[in-house]
């Protein structure tokens, strides 16, 4: 059995500009994606292309798209594909609409690469059209392990993907042991962490007090962040989850800023909930707001006293400052965290006491278990050499001739995940 050429790396910068085409979805794809889109701005082989989809588009969370243009960014596409209902149905169909939208942009823009980043549904349906159009894909934080059908999502969007740039060590390994060629691995580590690394730390308090409705929250004193999305896999579940959460916060009295959920099927349940709540509690330290810009959203995790909810930046991001969190819920179960982690089910008592333990600890070491805070130079310095292929095959059968299936994982093992992606 031969074993077949792998995708390797050019030594060469084409003469052509290549095309990269960056997927946002929502409004964390972009926090996470914007220094990657900045690095490609400025690389002398690259040129970036923006298409800006989900709720990113959308006036109910205040068009994130706009904020993608101030910030001097292209936006080449906007595609609408969110079906009105937050309901499961409406996201298988969303998926659907979604492949379709998508395949008429690639069409339209021909891009050389596809950027996708995370799990999201949205992200599935880009996937899948890049994926039938024989379009090179890039997918940044696979590998890692999650509660709700985000799971399920993620690594599908693995086995379309062409390459891969996971943001933990872990995560990385997991991806060989999917099958995925360790050449294919460009690097590890989240680029969320770069724009934390850099984004000025000064919170002014009209950034929370604005927009929204409810109390002002006065950022002199303590305050915590609270999101909280649906887990589409417990469908039906998400009114109590929400109504225990508002009522242990209630309970450890302190003001919270309360950002809004996404679109996934429970999210209206969700809203309601809180819409209830203020109404006939008339909370005195409750303030909702739609939505923030990445810089803003960081410098508000870095601040608060503790983050409560079950939001994957509160594992990722509020990793690289140390802040205090509380897991509530199955949302983010087993997805990898550092010491400034607590988790507790949807239970009243239980979150007010971890909440109030985690204001009595304050602060913990910032962490570096999802990246250095440099990575978005490294990976879009792959971008601009690596050799674009369309054809993938699983690894382990190209190895069953060496008489070792876990061959692949192992020499893995001992260069580190990523190498033949080499971190410089």
């Amino acid at each position: 059995m031969t074993t077949p050429v792998p995708p390797a790396v050019t030594n060469a910068v084409t003469k052509t500009l290549r095309k990269v085409l960056v997927v946002l979805v929502d409004r964390a794809n972009y926090g996470r994606l914007k220094p990657v889109m900045r690095a490609i701005q400025a690389h002398p082989a690259l040129q970036l292309q923006v298409v800006c989809a989900g709720t990113m588009v959308l006036e109910r969370f205040a068009q994130p798209v706009r904020l993608v243009r101030a910030d001097g960014f292209p936006v080449d596409a906007e595609v609408y594909l969110e079906v009105e209902g937050s309901l499961p149905i409406t996201m298988a169909k969303s998926v659907g609409f979604a492949t379709i939208e998508f395949a008429g942009e690639f069409q339209r823009l021909r891009p050389d690469l596809v950027l996708l980043i995370g799990d999201r549904y949205e992200a599935l349906a880009a996937a899948l059209a890049a994926a039938y159009m024989n379009i090179t894909l890039i997918h940044l934080q696979g590998g890692e392990v999650s509660g709700s059908i985000d799971e399920s999502a993620r690594h599908a969007i693995t086995k379309l993907a062409h390459f891969h740039f996971p943001a933990t060590r872990r995560a990385a390994e997991y991806l060989i042991r999917m099958g995925e060629r360790p050449d294919t691995i460009l690097g590890v580590g989240c680029p969320s962490g770069d724009l934390a690394r850099v984004v000025d730390r000064h919170l002014a308090p009209e950034v929370v007090n604005a927009r929204g409705a409810g109390c002002e929250i006065r950022i002199d004193r303590p305050f915590l962040l609270a999101v909280f999305h649906p887990t589409t896999t417990e469908y039906g579940g998400d009114r109590e989850q929400m109504e225990a959460l508002l009522h242990a916060l209630e309970r450890v009295d302190v003001q919270t800023l309360l950002l809004w959920p996404n679109i996934d099927a429970g999210a209206d349940h969700i809203s309601k909930v809180v819409r209830q709540f203020r109404q006939l509690r008339n909370p005195r330290l409750l303030r909702t707001l739609t939505n923030l810009t990445p810089e803003d959203y960081l410098r508000v995790l870095g601040r608060t006293a503790c983050a409560v909810g079950n939001s994957s930046s509160f594992v990722r991001d509020a990793s690289f400052f140390g802040t205090p969190v509380v897991l509530v819920g199955s949302r983010q179960d087993f997805r990898e965290a550092d010491a400034h982690v607590v988790r507790v089910p949807p239970d009243t008592e239980r979150i007010a006491e971890a909440v109030q333990a985690q204001l009595r600890h304050g602060p913990y070491p910032p962490s570096i278990l999802y990246g250095d805070g440099q990575v978005a130079e490294r990976l879009v310095e792959r971008l601009a050499t690596v050799r674009l292929y369309v054809q993938k095959h699983l690894h382990y059968p190209f190895h069953a001739s060496e008489g070792s299936a876990a061959a692949p994982l192992e020499a893995a093992r001992e260069a580190g995940p990523g190498t033949h992606g080499r971190q410089s």
